[in-house]
């Protein structure tokens, strides 16, 4: 299996400035490659503490520079909130500049402060992921972008430097909803997961997008690719008091940041799988919801994470797992424990795995037998 970490530079409370949540985050992307990741991973947002990471591309051309075989994940680049055009040409870019290292990934955003900040509308993020997604790919397969749409309207244009590796294979789209899987299943790219509704469901839904990528593009589709807010510790005990505080303060800023159970969302045209969570945080309650999202998420002793991951592959048949080690406030030298006893006991294991042979699921899981905690 693929063994991946992300960086995301979120300021929750704002304990410490953000040049010294830059320096930190920094400190753990530079520890990604000689510990063993096989990827770097960052997300773009604006405007709040939420995630400070306002160009991934340039954070993972800063990496590029920095490092000689990892690879560089964007987790994701959102489509609406950019020139297609633009869009090409910095991703064209980072491939040459890596060596064709960059594994492309898209979305169409849900935060109704960076669509405001962008003066964009909300509504129309459907029509315009479809539209730009349809010629950023088509464009990065041919050199040249070109497109006639209801809202994009691109003459022919070169890409320069031209792309020199095909993005398929290599491209992935975060989708929530039911609807956002058919989509990414159409224009023939491969799913991005991030843990946060039953597996159960997000089974379903993959059955229907494997199904519906094959119908549409006569192959099988790519194997996800699942990330996780991760928590490993010698004691169960702590790991879930960590989990609890860290991936549940965590959860809390994506209440903060997203608003799902804002009046915006009730009537929100292209967002009404978010009016159902809605409906479900009016029932539940915020800490019955945090409380969800953190059991969802990946924490424990070295054994419990590796048997988490190994679960979600049953479900997902995932082929790389991307970490996330450091969020909400976690103190610094906390969260670089994290990554090195992850890196030490956990990864060497998961690395050992096939994750693309076929899953049994009437199997008990792979006995495992860890190496040494790092010191």
């Amino acid at each position: 299996m693929h063994v991946g970490m992300a960086a995301v530079f979120q300021n929750t409370g704002r304990a410490l400035s953000d040049r010294q949540i830059y320096l930190n985050e920094l400190a753990l992307a530079d520890m990604a490659e000689p510990l063993g990741f096989e990827s770097i991973w960052s997300v773009e947002h604006h405007f709040t503490d939420y995630t400070m990471c306002p160009d991934v591309v340039q954070f993972l051309s800063y990496m590029a520079g920095r490092t000689k075989h990892i690879r560089l994940g964007s987790m994701v680049v959102v489509l609406p909130w950019h020139d297609p055009m633009r869009v090409a040409e910095q991703i064209s870019m980072l491939d040459h500049l890596s060596g064709g290292r960059m594994i492309l990934g898209l979305g169409r955003g849900a935060g109704k402060v960076e669509f405001d900040g962008f003066r964009l509308d909300m509504g129309d993020s459907r029509e315009l992921f479809v539209e730009y997604g349809e010629a950023l790919l088509k464009g990065l397969e041919s050199g040249v972008m070109e497109y006639q749409g209801k809202h994009y309207k691109q003459p022919p244009v070169a890409i320069r430097p031209a792309p020199f590796k095909s993005f398929r294979g290599r491209t992935y789209a975060a989708a929530v909803s039911p609807e956002s899987a058919r989509i990414m299943a159409r224009l023939g790219v491969g799913l991005l997961i991030i843990p946060q509704k039953p597996w159960r469901e997000v089974e379903k839904e993959l059955t229907e997008y494997n199904t519906l990528y094959r119908e549409i593009n006569g192959t099988d589709a790519p194997q996800p690719v699942s990330a996780g807010w991760t928590f490993v510790d010698d004691s169960a005990e702590r790991a879930r008091e960590m989990a609890i505080k860290y991936i549940g303060g965590y959860y809390r800023t994506v209440l903060d940041h997203y608003q799902f159970a804002g009046e915006h969302m009730k009537n929100q045209r292209g967002y009404e799988y978010y009016a159902k969570m809605n409906e479900k945080l009016a029932v539940y309650g915020d800490q019955k919801a945090i409380e969800f999202f953190a059991d969802l998420q990946v924490y424990g002793t070295p054994e419990q994470v590796y048997d988490k991951i190994m679960k979600i592959h049953q479900q997902t048949n995932n082929s790389a797992y991307v970490g996330v080690f450091s969020y909400a406030g976690m103190p610094h030298e906390e969260a670089a424990r994290n990554v090195r006893q992850f890196a030490a006991t956990v990864m060497p294991e998961l690395k050992k795995f096939d994750a693309g042979a076929e899953i049994d699921r009437s199997q008990a899981l792979p006995d495992l037998r860890f190496a040494a905690a790092a010191e």
